[in-house]
């Protein structure tokens, strides 16, 4: 179906959703394994929207402020310097749905100089089959500050469809510095479309990473990042397996505006029987820029697809832009290396793939870094 059929195909969620005591454990078993742990004990911050409606929302440090995105709306005069600003509000027909149709979202702020050491959480929760969730975040990282936030979107354990349209806009300021992690736990016949932009300024960092390791019908995401600000930079770190039934249309953009501006762009992609575009685009437009885009690409079946599809584009001489990719199967010769040590054919397939998608990314925070570290744990367990 075009694009607008899948619009109409989707139905607005009720307002009578659930509290969050009253989730069953199943469901909770769900946010769990997107990442996402309702003992707040070392978070900064927790979002939590069911469907259309925003059933909780904290921070705990004075530097963070959290609000749903409607409050904050009110709060800041309709956040005339953010809203649309990173991405535009007519680039496709998911951007005006969420526009014309907008559920809710989440508003975070990193006031100047805060430096917050426990992630902040926010998970976007379908419960109910059919339904459509439209989502604008805005995210504000001020002059010297630093964070973590995970976003955790999953839905109910016996849901089978739904269509989730995200909206996310960033903005790093000078000299700050954001992770952000993203862990996608859908259902087999979910369509997803986020649309997203990045802003940075002068030595501001953008660490984004994205995780998808089990079914859903499509996804279509492309991020942008502008380095804008001198020494800005932006890497993008993604690991998706694509099991029968899936088709994922993956990846980044970073448009390179500001001397001295750095950028990477790594792809991890495994199909085992599913379809997957993973794309990367480099684009250099000042001086002294240094850019690099890797592509791997791991096929478990002998059906399915990868398409792996580097792109670097130069408009100045002085510039410093390099790609790879690779796309195979796993080595008869790395089998048998491991067989011959002890370990069977199954065990030895395993251990490869674990290896594959290592997904230990320097700089996280160790509580970061262990939650996703237990979420692969989770998402490998019947691959």
């Amino acid at each position: 179906m075009d694009d607008q059929e899948l619009i109409k195909a989707f139905k607005p969620a009720s307002n009578k959703e659930p509290e969050i005591e009253e989730l069953s454990e199943e469901e909770l078993l769900r946010f769990r394994h997107a990442g996402i742990e309702l003992n707040t004990e070392k978070k900064s911050g927790s979002f939590i929207q069911i469907n259309q409606e925003v059933k909780h929302c904290s921070a705990i440090p004075e530097g963070v402020e959290l609000l749903p995105i409607k409050e904050a709306l009110k709060k800041y005069n309709g956040l005339e310097d953010y809203w649309w600003k990173a991405i535009k509000k007519d680039k496709d027909v998911f951007t005006k749905e969420a526009d014309q149709g907008l559920d809710n979202g989440y508003f975070i702020r990193i006031k100047k100089g805060a430096v917050v050491n426990y992630p902040i959480q926010s998970c976007l929760y379908i419960r109910d089959e059919g339904v459509s969730q439209k989502v604008h975040n805005i995210v504000i990282v001020e002059e010297g500050a630093k964070a973590n936030i995970i976003t955790g979107c999953t839905t109910h354990p016996h849901l089978k469809s739904g269509l989730h349209i995200g909206v996310s806009e960033f903005f790093v300021e000078k000299n700050a510095y954001l992770i952000f992690t993203m862990i996608h736990n859908w259902a087999e016949d979910v369509y997803v479309r986020p649309r997203t932009g990045i802003i940075l300024k002068e030595r501001a960092v953008f660490v984004s990473n994205y995780i998808s390791l089990k079914g859903v019908k499509s996804v279509q995401t492309f991020p942008t990042a502008y380095l804008n600000g001198e020494g800005a930079m932006a890497s993008f770190n993604s690991v998706v397996v694509a099991p029968k039934g899936s088709s994922l249309d993956l990846g980044s953009r970073v448009v390179l505006n500001a001397p001295k501006s750095k950028a990477e762009i790594i792809s991890r992609t495994i199909s085992y029987g599913g379809s997957v575009y993973a794309r990367g685009h480099l684009i250099g437009k000042a001086k002294d820029i240094k850019a690099h885009l890797e592509c791997q690409g791991l096929m478990l079946s002998k059906t399915g697809v990868i398409r792996a599809i580097p792109e670097l584009e130069a408009h100045v001489p002085d510039v410093d832009m390099s790609h790879e990719a690779a796309v195979g199967r796993i080595a008869q010769e790395e089998i048998e290396y491991l067989m011959a040590r002890g370990l069977s054919d199954e065990e030895a397939i395993s251990t490869i793939v674990r290896g594959f998608l290592n997904v230990k990314i320097e700089g996280l925070p160790p509580e970061l870094d262990d939650e996703i570290q237990e979420v692969v744990k989770e998402c490998q367990k019947g691959m």
